[in-house]
């Protein structure tokens, strides 16, 4: 009778796959992959000056752009379509200022942009407003603060779980 060869590889590759066949039906295998895209979390001082329902617009100025993604909370799919609203205080004025809110749509690579005229410090930080609230997803507000008054561009990215 011929014995079995074993050696270290044949030892730790069916190791290997036996604790990947324990683990699959644990449940611990795939909650890993949605993991890699939680949701975005509300920022404080988000909802500031929010205004439900800005119009969808083609442009807010010149020289400053807005940008960011949405995707699908879990597996990180794009999402087309969805109603990002933007808004800030910029050369125009302070963020209650009707020309400085507006919506985009995001395009079917999940991608949203929005130029606007350049953004000014508010209460000492030059930032942007970003939410979504369109009910399909849990509400979402974003405050991202620039690190300069001089920057030309911010961007924002959306995680959106179900609502």
């Amino acid at each position: 009778m011929k014995s079995p060869f074993y050696n270290r590889r044949s030892i730790l590759s069916g190791a290997g796959l036996a604790a990947l066949a324990l683990a699959a039906p644990a449940g611990l295998v795939s909650p890993l992959r949605a993991a890699s895209f939680p949701p975005t979390q509300t920022m404080r001082g988000g909802a500031n000056n929010y205004r439900p329902g800005a119009p969808l617009v083609e442009r807010l100025g010149s020289g400053f752009w807005v940008t960011g993604t949405v995707r699908r909370a879990g597996d990180g799919a794009p999402l087309e379509g969805v109603r990002i609203q933007i808004w800030a205080a910029t050369t125009l004025g302070g963020e209650r200022e009707p020309r400085n809110h507006g919506s985009v749509l995001s395009a079917a690579d999940g991608t949203f942009r929005l130029e606007t005229e350049q953004i000014v410090p508010n209460f000492g930080q030059p930032h942007a407003h970003l939410a979504y609230d369109d009910g399909q997803f849990q509400t979402v507000f974003l405050r991202p603060v620039m690190p300069s008054a001089s920057d030309t561009s911010v961007s924002a990215d959306f995680v959106l779980a179900p609502a």
